[in-house]
């Protein structure tokens, strides 16, 4: 049974965009294992406080969004 996690900044992500993520990691798993595992892949997307992510031993933030005009 393929679990793949995926971690991501807390609040980076709107509900629409992790449903892609969602269909589109099974929708590669599938392209690899077999359409008989669609219904035995497990997706799950993590998110991660602000600050509590580091890369290179610094703690990293999002980018704040840009506003729509």
């Amino acid at each position: 049974m393929p679990f793949t996690t995926v971690k991501v900044i807390e609040g980076v992500f709107s509900k629409e965009q992790k449903a892609q993520l969602i269909e589109k990691i099974t929708e590669a798993m599938i392209e690899v294992e077999g359409e008989g595992m669609r219904d035995l892949t497990w997706v799950v997307i993590e998110e991660v406080k602000p600050g509590d992510w580091a890369i290179a031993g610094k703690p990293i933030s999002p980018k704040p969004k840009p506003k729509n005009p």
